[in-house]
């Protein structure tokens, strides 16, 4: 019967990977050995898939309460730091960078702090690769000593994906800004870079205020951790105010685009008029001597068609010439 709850207790689709930290080394265990290490001095890391059927149970069998569980599970996760039942829900957003993804389609990250660890959770098929950075780290034998130090390393490490973003994206704009003239690929990029900045900045605005609030909170940091979180809060709202001018910057770069091509077009429609201006009594010229009627003048003269013709081009010269003497051109 033990051995039954204890092969149940493993076969869990919703657990993803778990670490049990003591003195800062990490060591892969599985639910089982989870529940060994309850009474023990270290920390624990648990990630899970939230979407997964059994992943309510699966947070029941860690001693989630309900709250905690219906927290990680929910829908809808925009940014903010939640305190609950003791501990601290933790709301993230990241960039996407799964593949065909749009990077300003933010993945949720959920985490649920205390001082016995972390239990983070996100959606199957978003994976958060900030998330993944950190495991990476912890498999080459990074230290990590306290569940607010590995709080911290996931924290930066969805700020340094957001800021190589914010980067890319000005980099576009100094392109745009630098460039003579835009084809209609680079006018749709544009609009892309304008889109892009505009639905990272929804998302990292309020996860400005969440990370304010968890150092407000001053829960499970020590003062060194305090400062470290107040850093990557303030470069959060350099992001912000990045994004904000940025977005201003595409707007201009836009209306400057519509202004060369309204006047490219306006250039065209004004040549044209005058070139219809031109030929108009030409053609009323050609018009009336070539009806085929009597009593035209010139039809019995041999150098008709000569006159006709140094006619019109002296009228061409005439009316090109008051166009020149009046600026038109």
């Amino acid at each position: 019967m033990q051995h039954q709850q204890e092969q149940s207790l493993n076969q869990h689709d919703s657990f993803l990977w778990a670490y049990y930290f003591t003195d800062g080394s990490a060591s892969p265990v599985d639910l089982l050995g989870l529940k060994a290490t309850e009474n023990e001095p270290g920390f624990t890391w648990v990630h899970l898939q939230s979407d997964s059927i059994d992943a309510e149970q699966t947070m029941y069998d860690l001693g989630l309460s309900k709250n905690v569980a219906d927290s990680l599970i929910a829908l809808e996760t925009r940014p903010k730091t939640l305190s609950i039942d003791g501990g601290l829900v933790v709301y993230l957003r990241g960039i996407n960078t799964n593949p065909d993804a749009d990077p300003e389609d933010m993945v949720s990250l959920r985490l649920w702090l205390t001082e016995k660890g972390i239990v983070s959770a996100r959606r199957k098929d978003r994976k958060l690769y900030s998330v993944q950075d950190v495991k990476n780290d912890i498999d080459q034998g990074s230290k990590i000593s306290s569940a607010g130090d590995l709080l911290l390393e996931v924290i930066e490490r969805v700020v340094f994906h957001i800021s190589e973003m914010v980067d890319i994206l000005d980099e576009e704009l100094v392109d745009f800004e630098t460039s003579e003239s835009m084809d209609s690929k680079a006018r749709q990029r544009l609009s892309t870079v304008r889109r892009q900045a505009a639905s990272i900045r929804r998302y990292l605005a309020p996860q400005r205020d969440a990370l304010d609030t968890l150092y407000r909170s001053n829960q499970f940091l020590t003062p060194e951790q305090a400062f470290r979180l107040r850093e990557l809060s303030d470069r959060t709202t350099r992001y912000v105010e990045d994004l904000d001018l940025a977005r201003e910057r595409a707007i201009v770069l836009q209306d400057e685009v519509r202004n060369r091509i309204a006047d490219r077009q306006g250039m065209v429609m004004y040549v044209l008029s005058l070139v219809t201006a031109i030929f108009l009594p030409l053609s009323f010229l050609t018009g009336v001597f070539g009806m085929n009627v009597g009593g035209l003048p010139g039809i019995d003269n041999p150098h008709a068609f000569n006159v006709l013709t140094f006619s019109m081009l002296g009228l061409v010269a005439v009316l090109g010439g008051f166009m020149v003497w009046k600026k038109w051109f």
